[in-house]
């Protein structure tokens, strides 16, 4: 087994995350590996924002002011200390372009695959990320004062820092619970 694939089968997300946040010319070589996300075209059909410090206590303001009018006090304190869980919070948000060979699915997908390199690449540099969304990912409140364009969307956040305490491996399926093999049109069998 290569040292890349014995990397991916130990990958885990992060949930407890303390300072310090990886530097900045970590976090560089990060972008770097999301922008080697496939992209048809090459449209580049992403971006990012990295909040840290004092912006994450803003970012926990527009997280409760997008809370519905009936939640609980509770609820909106939790949404408020939301992006306090990590010393630093990446925002990865696809931006979609016109193409007429490339459907935005596609570089949906390729958001997406950037925003899983980059957790990988911080993870490899010794940081722990946990890639999260939730409603205030959809919620337009948020999405306005994230300054997102129309037709843009937050594909997640991602929190990152220093893991504060490792948590035991999640049981994975076994390849046979999600991979068949196709036969010819409606003709599935086990792997």
């Amino acid at each position: 087994m290569t040292s890349v694939t014995r990397f991916l089968l130990e990958r885990a997300s992060e949930p407890r995350l303390k300072e310090p946040a990886p530097p900045r010319h970590i976090v560089d070589v990060a972008f770097q590996c999301a922008a080697r996300a496939p992209d048809h075209a090459l449209l580049r059909p992403w971006r990012y924002l990295v909040v840290e410090g004092e912006a994450r206590h803003a970012l926990g303001e527009l997280f409760a002011s997008a809370c519905p009018e009936t939640a609980s006090e509770q609820e909106i304190e939790k949404a408020r200390r939301a992006p306090l869980r990590a010393p630093m919070v990446i925002v990865g948000i696809a931006a979609p372009q016109s193409h007429p060979k490339v459907p935005e699915v596609e570089q949906l997908m390729s958001a997406a695959v950037g925003m899983s390199f980059l957790g990988l690449a911080l993870r490899d540099a010794g940081y722990g990320a946990m890639w999260r969304t939730g409603g205030v990912a959809y919620h337009p409140e948020v999405l306005e004062g994230l300054g997102l364009e129309p037709g843009e969307s937050v594909v997640g956040f991602l929190y990152t820092g220093t893991v504060s305490v490792e948590k035991p491996s999640v049981p994975r399926p076994e390849t046979k619970a999600f991979v068949k093999a196709w036969r010819g049109p409606g003709r599935q069998e086990g792997w």
